[in-house]
């Protein structure tokens, strides 16, 4: 009877010693589903001091695809000048294998990211994942390349092998130029821009192009995403910034 009283109590404590573990803390995958959700659904995160008081940005490029270092300064002078981050911005930058699969579809870029993302959201600090893509869309077509693509909350691709493209051209805008629109671009869309999770404080969508500003010059036009009108909208002017429209917007969920 001893005997049978003891086992009892050692599979009582092993039951509790097992619950325990299950509810020590967050998945793995748990932990990722907070950078996994929809397009502008962490737009506030990203601005403001209220949740995240830091922000991580993960540069990953393929190998001939590095970003560079002046696109990299202007995107990061633009960050600052957007967000609240008092805990400062971190920029890393590593470079990754070829995955051989360009064209991409956004699909694949999103398994590219579940084998190379390893930054994601960490206390109070925010992280998004920017993938440098050795190649194009596969929905490029002869008038409309795309440049760009913001797919997730904190996830975007840059669509590297356009970009060096378009740069070679003659009379085009720098690289350095177009890949710094790109990025600033994007990130306006993860900051929910134009309607794309941030509700607009006034009429300002482009009706032919959802998700995009209609106010000429503005950053947020969609020639700068698809490259049809980049040369036009770049040449001789530098990188467009956001018009007051987009700033509004941005102010009125936490961004400066």
């Amino acid at each position: 009877m001893i005997k049978r009283y003891k086992l009892f109590l050692l599979l009582i404590g092993l039951s509790l010693a097992i619950s325990c573990t299950k509810e020590s803390g967050p998945s793995e995958a748990d932990a990722r589903a907070a950078n996994l959700k929809s397009l502008g659904s962490s737009a506030e995160d990203l601005l403001s001091d209220v949740k995240f008081t830091s922000l991580n940005i993960e540069m990953v490029y393929v190998v001939g695809s590095k970003p560079t270092d002046e696109a990299i300064s202007k995107f990061q002078t633009f960050l600052e000048q957007r967000v609240y981050k008092p805990d400062g911005i971190n920029i890393t930058l590593r470079s990754v294998a070829s995955s051989g699969k360009a064209p991409f579809s956004i699909e694949e870029i999103v398994e590219i990211e579940k084998q190379e993302r390893t930054a994601y959201n960490t206390g109070d600090e925010i992280a998004v994942w920017i993938y440098f893509a050795d190649g194009s869309n596969e929905k490029d077509e002869n008038d409309k390349f795309v440049l760009g693509s913001a797919f997730r909350n904190t996830s975007m691709v840059i669509y590297q092998g356009t970009i060096q493209n378009f740069a070679s051209r003659p009379r085009s805008p720098s690289r350095a130029t177009i890949e710094a629109a790109t990025l600033n671009h994007e990130l306006g869309h993860l900051f929910g821009l134009v309607d794309l999770g941030t509700s607009p404080v006034s009429d300002h969508e482009d009706g032919e192009n959802q998700g995009h500003c209609k106010i000429d010059g503005c950053l947020m036009k969609a020639s700068i995403e698809f490259g049809t009108g980049v040369f036009d909208v770049l040449e001789g002017r530098g990188i467009p910034q956001l018009d007051q429209a987009c700033i509004d917007d941005l102010q009125s969920i936490g961004g400066k």
